[in-house]
């Protein structure tokens, strides 16, 4: 930043920091160093690849997508350092066969092929070393440079959403607190024949390895050449699912990074892989959410702005112009819920316009109010499904899939 900030100057211009941040061989470095360091700071890195869309140069969303699936994996030393901690010397026999090369390196951990005794194929997920140590200094390092670039709005309180942060990747770094949502899952899924996940091997889990049964497929992001039927098929698989978790299991896989996600090309099955951003949400505020949605769903905005106040979107307080710019982008929101027949999400310019609502409340500080914790987790799965649905470019009926839970 201090090279090009120079060079700006030497030429005559007034360099803005955030600018400066931003360039594209920043990003890079940026890039390249989060995929070394791990841990929190890529997987912030890999939010910001998903979630920024084109609030960011097309160049720097390109560079940091790397994070999505480009982690360094660890030395061939630590990594029996860590096994072995685990499970003690000799663990090998426990398998005919493990692979030491790994199958995927992801930002907390990577993951190896090996064979059981009984013959079952498994995938190990092996944990890198420190990454729960290094939690709350990678979360305020991050946040001090969000601050720094100048990203965030002035007078934004983020000592709520760094604390929830921290607690949430806390979660997701205990290996074995992962194990219970893969076994809960698996059991909830047991009646869906178009979706797999895992089973989980709790005797061999330890809070740094999780073992399961090993699953075929490629990534969901391969479909985008598929027949349009297919891609329409396996999204609404997808919002299906969401809408279940929500109002039936109220226990939500909230990661919408597209990698949590294979697809069986033999079989047409969606591999659900990734468990550990699970949250358990109350049936009292599910239900004020789903009451939301229906408000939505019927373009009724004085139910809206009542459900809007349940779910804490606002506060008595709030100014009506603030209300009434919410109330619209609520609106927007649920655009696919109104839509007779299938929304059609390649030629939709819905997410623009939820993004210029956005800034338009963004930009009043009078307005700053963060939402409840647990639902900004559950806008982030939406936000990331609606963003594979435009990727597929998808058509679907999300009318008649809700239309069950509208009472």
């Amino acid at each position: 930043m201090l090279a090009e900030g120079a060079r700006q100057l030497s030429q005559g211009k007034r360099p803005v920091f955030s600018d400066l941040l931003l360039t594209p061989g920043n990003a890079q470095r940026v890039a390249e160093q989060l995929s070394q360091l791990r841990g929190t700071a890529m997987k912030i890195g890999q939010l910001l690849s998903m979630d920024a869309g084109d609030l960011l140069p097309s160049e720097l969303s390109d560079i940091l997508a790397r994070l999505r699936s480009d982690a360094h994996p660890m030395p061939m030393s630590q990594l029996v350092a860590v096994l072995e901690e685990s499970w003690g010397k000799g663990w090998e026999g426990r398998f005919d066969r493990f692979s030491f090369t790994p199958l995927a390196a992801a930002s907390i951990g990577q993951v190896h092929a090996a064979q059981g005794k009984d013959g079952q194929r498994l995938a190990i997920k092996v944990q890198y070393p420190g990454v729960r140590e290094s939690i709350s200094s990678d979360v305020d390092n991050v946040a001090t440079l969000l601050r720094m670039s100048g990203l965030l709005p002035p007078g934004m309180d983020l000592v709520p959403l760094l604390h929830e942060a921290k607690r949430q990747l806390q979660d997701e770094a205990d290996y074995l607190k992962e194990a219970t949502h893969l076994r809960r899952f698996h059991q909830l899924l047991a009646d869906s024949p178009d979706i797999l996940v895992p089973r989980g091997y709790a005797e061999f889990s330890t809070p740094n390895i999780l073992v399961m049964s090993f699953a075929d497929g490629g990534p969901l992001e391969s479909l985008e050449h598929a027949p349009q039927a297919e891609r329409d098929r396996v999204i609404t698989l997808l919002f299906g699912l969401l809408l279940r978790e929500v109002f039936e299991f109220q226990c939500v896989q909230t990661d919408p990074n597209f990698a949590n996600y294979r697809y069986q090309q033999e079989t047409g099955q969606i591999v659900l892989l990734d468990f550990g951003a699970t949250r358990l949400y109350s049936r009292d505020s599910t239900e004020a959410f789903r009451r939301l949605l229906v408000a939505g769903w019927r373009d009724d905005r004085a139910a809206i702005n009542e459900a809007a106040l349940e779910v804490g979107y606002f506060q008595h307080e709030t100014l009506a112009k603030h209300r009434l710019l919410l109330t619209d982008l609520i609106c927007q929101a649920c655009e696919p819920l109104r839509h007779q027949g299938a929304y059609d999400f390649a030629i939709s310019d819905l997410a623009g316009r939820l993004r210029d609502a956005g800034w338009q409340l963004g930009a009043d500080r009078d307005f700053w109010h963060t939402p409840p914790v647990a639902v900004l987790f559950l806008h982030r799965k939406v936000a990331g499904l609606y963003m594979l649905a435009a990727k597929l470019k998808a058509r679907v009926d999300v009318r008649r899939l809700f239309e069950p839970y509208v009472m």
